[in-house]
């Protein structure tokens, strides 16, 4: 008696999934809260200081900081030409924190199918019982042929369990703060953070100012959540 070759299935590992699924770009995605009484643009001044004395003056600093002065720029406020005569100061700040591990896992697999008896009708395989690599327990009952033998069942088929693994995340954020000169009162905060799993601040704090900046100044007193086309705004 002869038996049909079983049909074979390649699939591909859950750790091979995952990264083509990590190569495909997603949208960056930040946590936005702003409190502001930010007058409307009527010829202001400002000038851009950090709120950390170790980063003032560092050339990385200054590229950050020409970041927010071409979105202040964008919604009608103007660079000093002497600092000293600004209007607003804004105080920017950025860091991001430490790494920490987030467990995940992804589910179990199984599959079976049922073979071809050689002179009677189609066999029932039963489905396989998730394992680890191996052949899942199977075999079904034969049919019944026209005059011949009944067929044959087919094997259980292959299955892996569930897989375990952690993934690397960093917390990170811009802070900002814009004081007015004259009084010295504050006239807006805001602060941009979102989880990555990169710690690279060329590529977060470009994203987190676009977001910082996306619908700019808005409502005040509200966190809202907001996307970043990467390709725009990545470092």
């Amino acid at each position: 008696m002869r038996f049909t070759a079983p049909l074979r299935f390649a699939t591909l590992s859950p750790l091979i999934a995952l990264t083509l699924v990590g190569a495909c770009a997603e949208p960056f995605e930040a946590r936005v809260a702003r409190f502001q009484q930010l007058p409307a643009p009527s010829g202001q001044t400002f000038t851009i200081q950090s709120r950390d004395a170790r980063k003032a003056g560092g050339l990385e600093f200054a590229t950050y900081a020409n970041l927010v002065t071409q979105r202040l720029e964008a919604v009608g406020y103007r660079p000093a030409a002497d600092p000293r005569a600004a209007t607003l100061v804004v105080n920017f700040d950025y860091a991001v924190g430490m790494p920490r591990e987030r467990i995940e896992s992804t589910p179990g697999f199984g599959y079976g199918y049922g073979g071809f008896g050689p002179y009677g009708g189609f066999g029932y395989g039963g489905f396989g019982r998730r394992g680890y690599g191996g052949f899942g327990y199977g075999g079904g009952f034969g049919g019944f042929g026209y005059g011949g033998f009944g067929g044959y069942g087919g094997f259980g088929g292959y299955g892996y369990g569930p897989e375990v693994y952690s993934v690397t995340q960093y917390n990170s954020y811009v802070d900002m703060r814009i004081n007015r000169v004259a009084d010295n009162v504050s006239v807006f905060e805001g602060r941009a953070e979102t989880v990555a799993t990169t710690n690279d601040l060329t590529k977060l704090v470009p994203n987190l100012i676009a977001a910082m900046f996306t619908n700019f100044p808005g409502n005040s007193g509200q966190t809202v959540k907001v996307r970043v086309d990467t390709s725009k705004h990545a470092g």
